[in-house]
């Protein structure tokens, strides 16, 4: 297969789309008694209902490993305006080497898209999310109120908020990076969106989101608040984020929110029928590994544990039904590639979240 007709076929996978706020968040608000609560949180539900009727749940193509980047060292922008309507891409507002524009939306997702290319190619030497310098296209102010930003296989979508729960989606660098990295998934392992691989999928995109804004900001992994979204939530919201990679189960305990329900360890691995079987829910275990295993290792998160993650990501031999130990098993053969304190790094922070390695040496304690 040629690598134009290969990068055509990656290009057209459906899967699900792929939104940050879970629907177990939603349809917790969407029972809330106030309607400023409740009634944004019921249409952003349908809105992503609809969409995932319209892609496919499962990839129809097994995992291939990346392209050879072939792609510009310079990205590709455009930002549109849906005007709160549902029809995509919406009116161009600003593009490629522009001056900022009026509209803050748009010039937030416009950086966003910058930082994440920028990440990707100067930290990882990759050329844009399919490795060959795609363009990154994004459509803001989607609907009126609605509670989400999603990657919906071709482009980034943001809503605005409902002004109450969530603010603008495109504020948080780390919600676009963690995005446009299920763009990434797509074109690599194209992990299956359901269950323990789906939670993968979304670790994958949690991991790599953080570094994004980590990167941009320069921060060790001291300085790292290590949270998805903090950006996101409105005054009088009791939490910091949507997540937490360094204390899951702890972004927020809110009358409106409920209690996040973040497991970090397998003994508390939620079994449920929703969202696609918890996958925003259980990605707390392999999240909790990936801090551990980038605190042990110090310095800069993404010369470390990130480019042993990516390396698996990238490497076409994770199936796309991929479990959590055998995501886990390839990490570790991974950081053998970069020495003994990488590869006994990678297994301490398997073990702390309860994640078997099987045949595997055991961590050396201290």
């Amino acid at each position: 297969m040629t690598d134009d007709i290969r990068r055509s076929s990656l290009r057209s996978v459906s899967t699900t789309p792929c939104a940050i706020v879970p629907p177990h968040l939603l349809n917790r608000l969407a029972r809330a008694e106030e309607p400023a609560v409740h009634e944004p949180a019921r249409r952003t539900l349908a809105l992503d209902a609809a969409q995932r009727v319209q892609r496919r749940l499962t990839a129809e193509i097994g995992p291939t490993a990346a392209l050879p980047s072939r792609g510009s060292d310079h990205s590709d922008r455009t930002v549109c305006d849906v005007e709160h309507r549902q029809e995509l891409p919406g009116r161009r507002i600003r593009g490629e080497g522009e001056a900022d524009v009026p509209d803050t939306s748009v010039n937030y997702a416009y950086d966003g898209l910058g930082a994440t290319f920028d990440f990707y190619l100067q930290a990882l030497s990759r050329s844009s999310i399919d490795g060959a310098g795609l363009p990154l296209d994004a459509s803001v102010h989607y609907r009126r109120d609605y509670d989400n930003a999603f990657w919906d296989g071709e482009q980034m979508v943001f809503g605005d908020g409902d002004g109450r729960i969530f603010g603008d989606f495109t504020q948080s660098p780390d919600v676009i990076g963690h995005e446009l990295t299920h763009g990434v998934t797509q074109y690599t392992a194209n992990l299956t969106y359901m269950g323990q691989s789906g939670a993968l999928n979304e670790h994958l995109s949690d991991v790599f989101g953080s570094l994004v804004e980590q990167y941009a900001k320069g921060e060790t992994i001291e300085e790292a608040n290590w949270l998805i979204g903090e950006e996101l939530l409105r005054p009088g919201v009791q939490g910091v984020a949507l997540r937490s990679m360094k204390a899951p189960g702890t972004a927020y305990d809110d009358d409106e929110l409920g209690k996040d329900p973040q497991p970090a360890h397998m003994n508390d691995f939620v079994q449920t029928f929703a969202d696609n079987g918890g996958v925003h829910i259980n990605s707390g275990i392999p999240n909790h590994a990936f801090y551990l295993a980038a605190t042990q290792l110090g310095a800069h998160a993404w010369d470390g544990a990130g480019r042993i993650w990516y390396d698996v990501l990238t490497s076409g031999t994770l199936a796309s039904d991929a479990d959590f130990t055998s995501f886990a098993r390839r990490t570790v053969d991974a950081a053998d590639a970069y020495g003994p304190q990488e590869r006994d790094a990678v297994l301490q922070a398997w073990d702390a979240v309860g994640v078997p390695t099987d045949g595997l040496s055991r961590p050396v304690t201290q």
